[in-house]
Formats: C-alpha cells, sequence, structure tokens
C-alpha cells in the first residue's frame, strides 16, 4: 500500500502555488502572468488582479522610453478627440462666472448656433432641473451636455436682463474641434497662418486659410507652429509638401523591425513660389518639428524662435478587446539630412519633462549663445547651411523668451482668471455696442482707458488676486493689450483675438521685418 500511494503521488500535482510559481518561472515569458496568479491566490488581502495587470504595464513601459505608454479605455476616446478633429455634443465654448454657466459661443456648425443660441446666454437649467447657483463643476456640465449624437437635451436659457427663460431642446451633434486658430494678413503681401496641433482636419483647414490669404494677395506666410505638440504625421507631410517641389524629402523613419521608411513630396503644392518664416519654440514637438525640419534642411524657408522640444519617436498604437491600448515607440524621425529630431533621455521621466524649466535656468530660452549645439552632430542642407542634430529643431535666428512686463502680479492675474472672466462680463454689458461698431474699428480706436483698468484691478481683486501697484504699472501695456484682445475674442473669436494679441508680439513683429526682406 506504502509503494502504491508513492507511484500515484508522483504522478499527480499536489503542490502548493510557491511551488507552481517557483517551477512556472523557469519559462520567462510565463514569469509575469505567473507572479499574478500567485499574488492573487495567496496575497493577504484581496487584490484587483486588472488593476495589477493595468499598472505593470503602465510600468514597463514607462522604462522603455518617455512616449511609450498605456492608455486606459477612457482616456483612449479623450485623446482621440483633438486629433479626429471633432466630438459629439451641443457645441459651446462656456465658462462658470458666478455660479451660472455662460455661452461664450456658439461652435460654427453646431447645434447651438444653428438654434440660435448666443455668446453670452446663460443656461439655468438642464433637463429641467437647475444649473445655477448649485456650485456646479466644468466635469458635471461636460456630463450633462455631451452626449452621442442624435440624442437630445433640453436646457433653459437666460437672455440679457430679460427674466422669462428660453426652453431649447437640442439634438447633440458631430461638432468640430478646429486647429487652425488663425489666419490673416498682417500687410499688404505678409500673411499669417497658426496652428495649434496637428490633427485629421487640419490639412484642408490650413489649406483653406492659405487658398483665401493667396487669393488676397499673399506672397509671404508666416506659419506659427509656437506651442504646437504635434499630432498626426499625415497631416504634418501634407502641408510641408505645399511648400516642397516634387521628390525632395519630407522625413523618414526607420526602427529595429521597421526597415528606413521615406516621405518625399509630391508634384502638388500650390506654396512653392511663396516665401516662408516658420515660428517654433520649446513647446513645438513631435509633427511640428517635422514640418520645421523639412522646411530648413530643404533650404526652403527661415526659422525663427526658440529650440523645439525634441520629440522624435514613432509610436504605433494597439488597441485591447477592452478598448485600452498601448503606444509603442517602433522608429525613430529623422529630418531629410539625417537628423534625429528626438532629444537625449534617461529613466526619470520627471527630468525628461522638466527639461523645457532647465533650459530657463541654464540661460537657453533667453540668450542663442546658451543654446547646446553639438559639433559632433553636425549636418549641412543642399545649400550649405550647417544645421545641428542632439534634439529639437535650432531655429536659423534666434528670438528670445519675451518677459517685459511679466511679474509675479500678472501672472496671478492669469492664475485667477481675471482677463478671461472680466472680458465676458464687460462684453457682456456692452455686446450690442461693441458688435455695431465692427471688428475695425475695435481694432482700429477702442482703448482700455484708466477707467477701466482701476474697475479691472477692483475687479480681480475680488477674485483674491493681491493689488500690488508698482508691479501693475510694469504690467500695464500688456495687460491693456490682453484686456482689448480677449473683449474682442467675446465678440468676434479667434479672428479678433489673434490679430490684436499679436499687435504687441515681438516674435512676430521680428518675423515680419524677416518676412519684409526675403
Amino acid at each position: 500500500m506504502l509503494a502504491a500511494g508513492i507511484f500515484i503521488g508522483s504522478k499527480l500535482n499536489f503542490s502548493s502555488p510557491a511551488v507552481r510559481f517557483l517551477q512556472s518561472e523557469k519559462r520567462s515569458s510565463d514569469k509575469l502572468n505567473s507572479v499574478l496568479n500567485f499574488i492573487e491566490e495567496e496575497y493577504v488581502d484581496t487584490v484587483n488582479k486588472k488593476a495589477l495587470i493595468e499598472k505593470a504595464i503602465t510600468e514597463l513601459l514607462q522604462n522603455l522610453d518617455p512616449h511609450s505608454v498605456y492608455i486606459t479605455a477612457e482616456e483612449v476616446k479623450e485623446m482621440h478627440e483633438p486629433l479626429e478633429g471633432n466630438f459629439e455634443g451641443i457645441g459651446i465654448e462656456f465658462n462658470i462666472f458666478k455660479d451660472t454657466i455662460r455661452v461664450i459661443a456658439a461652435i460654427p456648425g453646431g447645434p447651438c448656433e444653428q438654434l440660435g443660441i448666443q455668446s453670452g446666454d446663460k443656461i439655468v437649467k438642464i433637463e429641467g432641473k437647475s444649473a445655477a447657483g448649485v456650485k456646479i463643476k466644468n466635469k458635471e456640465v461636460l456630463g450633462k451636455l455631451r452626449g452621442k449624437g442624435g440624442t437630445e437635451v433640453k436646457v433653459s436659457i437666460m437672455r440679457g436682463n430679460s427674466k422669462k427663460l428660453i426652453d431649447y431642446t437640442i439634438t447633440r451633434g458631430t461638432i468640430p474641434i478646429y486647429s487652425v486658430d488663425a489666419g490673416y494678413l498682417l500687410n499688404k503681401t505678409t500673411g499669417y497662418i497658426k496652428v495649434s496641433r496637428f490633427a485629421e482636419t487640419t490639412y484642408e483647414e490650413f489649406l483653406d486659410k492659405a487658398s483665401q490669404l493667396r487669393s488676397e494677395g499673399m506672397k509671404t506666410l508666416i506659419l506659427d507652429l509656437r506651442g504646437n505638440g504635434g499630432g498626426l504625421l499625415s497631416s504634418a507631410t501634407k502641408i510641408s509638401d505645399e511648400f516642397l517641389e516634387k521628390g525632395q524629402v519630407i522625413v523618414y523613419t526607420e526602427g529595429k523591425s521597421h526597415p528606413k521608411e521615406t516621405i518625399a513630396a509630391t508634384n502638388k503644392g500650390i506654396l512653392t513660389e511663396t516665401k516662408l518664416v516658420v515660428l517654433i519654440d520649446e513647446s513645438s514637438a513631435s509633427a511640428s518639428e517635422i514640418v520645421a525640419g523639412a522646411i530648413q534642411d530643404n533650404d526652403r524657408g527661415t526659422i525663427v524662435g526658440r529650440r523645439s522640444f525634441g520629440k522624435g519617436l514613432v509610436q504605433r498604437e494597439t488597441m485591447f478587446p477592452d478598448s485600452s491600448a498601448i503606444r509603442l515607440t517602433v522608429a525613430r524621425y529623422c529630418t531629410p539630412t539625417g537628423r534625429c529630431i528626438q532629444k537625449p533621455y534617461g529613466k526619470d521621466l520627471m527630468d525628461y519633462y522638466g527639461e523645457e524649466y532647465s533650459r530657463y535656468q541654464q540661460g537657453e530660452l533667453m540668450h542663442a549663445d546658451s543654446i547646446h549645439k553639438n559639433d559632433s552632430l553636425q549636418y549641412a542642407t543642399p545649400k550649405g547651411k550647417t544645421v545641428y542634430g542632439g534634439g529639437g529643431i535650432t531655429p536659423d535666428i534666434f528670438i528670445p523668451l519675451d518677459t517685459v512686463g511679466r511679474t509675479p502680479y500678472f501672472s496671478e492675474l492669469f492664475v485667477k482668471g481675471s482677463f478671461n472672466q472680466y472680458s465676458f462680463e464687460y462684453a457682456d454689458r456692452n455686446r450690442k455696442a461693441l458688435t455695431k461698431a465692427g471688428l475695425e474699428k475695435f481694432k482700429s480706436s477702442f482703448n482700455v482707458d484708466e477707467n477701466m483698468l482701476n474697475e479691472f484691478f477692483a475687479f480681480s481683486a475680488k477674485l483674491g488676486v493681491r493689488s500690488n501697484v508698482k508691479e501693475a504699472e510694469v504690467s500695464r501695456a500688456l495687460i491693456k493689450n490682453i484686456i482689448k484682445a480677449g473683449l474682442a475674442r467675446q465678440i468676434w473669436g479667434n479672428s479678433g483675438f489673434y490679430p490684436i494679441l499679436n499687435s504687441e508680439d515681438k516674435t512676430i513683429l521680428r518675423a515680419l521685418e524677416i518676412a519684409n526682406s526675403l
């Protein structure tokens, strides 16, 4: 009986989870799954295995490079919206002021614009329930107003001083997200286009603006990519294509498992004869750097500003059945001369993303000679101009960070939302008069006088901004310009905002001088 028991026992596996874990460890491909199963079975407390898996994947990818990431199903939708160029909802820009939802503007082409909802309207009820005086938050408003296209939401609106509410039943629809913020003539022959991101609709938006400006007499274009963190490669290459001759390289990618793939210009560009100045700064990244690199390496235009961020890693997105995803770095972006756009990185993500502040501390944002040019990574363009690798795009003409008037008091005005809230309230009180005067008259003759300034300072004090007469005086010109630009945005949107804001922008003024000399 003893011999029989030994024989039977040798054929069965009554080992503990710990023994099974150690045995499975021999197969390295099973190790991670074995650890998770071991924890689930043996850990002292109950664990959420799904949460552990997601955390493990996140940590795993973070140890590869700064841009390989795991994205939850909820985050996937939020991250895709700006790139897809639209979302589903009712189509308004709003803010919450004095515990009331105020409509800043109805988005062109959206359901609210079609129904006649206006800037300055106050949304006081949603689905019959009060939305004013209940300490509602932005996230709650989005949750109530956004929704699947074709569904309905009922709102009650107070307009002007009328106490009678206007009831609307709004059918949600697809709302466009615009990525070309502005496009207008700075003078008779110099156009200006600002691109804030590269989304699915960016190329078409850009082409519309460029075509319009050409018809108005544009011979030179200032393309503003400052603060543009990137987006879709296809949009960046299509825009670059408009400036280059057939066959000129725009960018190429290369990785261990991905052979070199080159994207070159076609013969369809409508701006090949247009003189070009491209503006970049330390926040211009990825797709923005591809455009700037293509223009610089092909001797096609002048790059103006400060060294760009240095994001040159290509991610491929893979979806899981639960709609979560990973974005894994599979290749590197290189400019036509062979420069890798990616800046160096280590294991510390805080150091990587904080490198912009390090540039400020080291003086790079203030002095051209503080830029660390790597002599061993010099490249030559077809016309013999020297360009530098080592991370980011170094501009042809350096423009220091403008700190004039930017006092701590000025910064606090921004943080507390003084400019936006005051502009909204003033515009709300004077909407009819401002609209009747028209944008051109407003730009040429409207003045933020002493009474307005004092009103603004008092308004800001109520928002918790501590008075500082000395710093307010230093920032006076800057404050006046931003108030005026903010008022224009409330009435005419970005078409009013940017021409006024840019009139005091030193980088644009310098770019205009360069454009006139080309």
